[in-house]
């Protein structure tokens, strides 16, 4: 929160294209020959195909914890599998991303840098507490945008003007994907004081505050994603700003002013 982090999109892969900032679904850039039916290319990307799946059931299984169609006990289980479905995904990202396995603590520090390492631990820690609402929002928004590049790719072998619709709104979640890697960012600080408000009410785990606090520090210092610690810049900014104003109230300046001291000693670096 100190200072603001790099935005340079030219560099930054995950902020130029729908690719996860668990990180990009991609296909080896290699191009070859479009198969004749969806099936053939499915099973000619296998882990793609996987990881698309994934995504939608994420979807899914999102839409029917926040309106429970069947009950609301179901509707618990849904949140659990949308968490599920993330961290498999999230793992077949990481699993692309890493070299062979090896039991070392620089492997496990390379692991460590990946943002899908980060939404694998961030689906163990919330996938057994109390359900969440805010929680599902950052996975379903990935799984929304990482989806995209993959659905246009079905829609381009099906027909060039198959589902116009469903090609009308993958462009509009391209256009506004930077609005959205924002947002997105903003919920993952918002579920900081969020996970303490749950333990205080005796729906969480001790250590719920402080895994998820380090999965904060993994984010901002995401080199791929660099949003979160950028959110955190723009909001110390505001909070300053507002602070400055004459008819800001001392006490409330002065605990604006404390707060920012206190994250800015939390955060990674500093």
């Amino acid at each position: 929160m100190a200072e603001q982090g790099s935005t340079d999109t030219t560099k930054d892969d995950s902020m130029t294209q729908p690719i996860d900032s668990t990180d990009s679904s991609g296909d080896g850039g290699a191009k070859t020959n479009p198969p004749v039916s969806v099936s053939q290319f499915m099973m000619s990307n296998k882990t793609e195909s996987i990881m698309w799946l994934l995504r939608l059931f994420t979807l899914v299984s999102t839409f029917f914890f926040l309106f429970p169609i069947f009950g609301v006990a179901e509707g618990e289980h849904f949140y659990q599998r949308a968490l599920l479905a993330n961290a498999l995904t999230s793992a077949c990202r990481l699993h692309q991303r890493l070299p062979r396995f090896q039991f070392s603590r620089a492997y496990v520090t390379q692991a460590l840098l990946e943002d899908s390492c980060h939404y694998l631990l961030y689906s163990l820690i919330f996938i057994t507490s109390y359900p969440i609402t805010l929680c599902l929002v950052p996975v379903a928004v990935f799984s929304l945008l990482h989806a995209t590049a993959y659905t246009r790719k079905i829609l381009d072998i099906i027909g060039p003007n198959s589902i116009p619709w469903v090609r009308s709104f993958l462009d509009k979640m391209t256009t506004h994907q930077q609005s959205l890697f924002k947002f997105i960012a903003c919920n993952e600080i918002l579920l900081t004081p969020a996970t303490v408000f749950i333990l205080l009410g005796g729906r969480a785990h001790l250590f719920l505050p402080f895994f998820y606090y380090r999965f904060l520090t993994l984010r901002y210092a995401s080199q791929r994603n660099p949003y979160c610690r950028t959110l955190f810049y723009e909001l110390r900014v505001a909070i300053e700003q507002m602070t400055a104003r004459p008819s800001c109230p001392i006490l409330i300046r002065s605990a604006c002013h404390k707060a920012i001291k206190l994250i800015c000693k939390l955060a990674p670096g500093s």
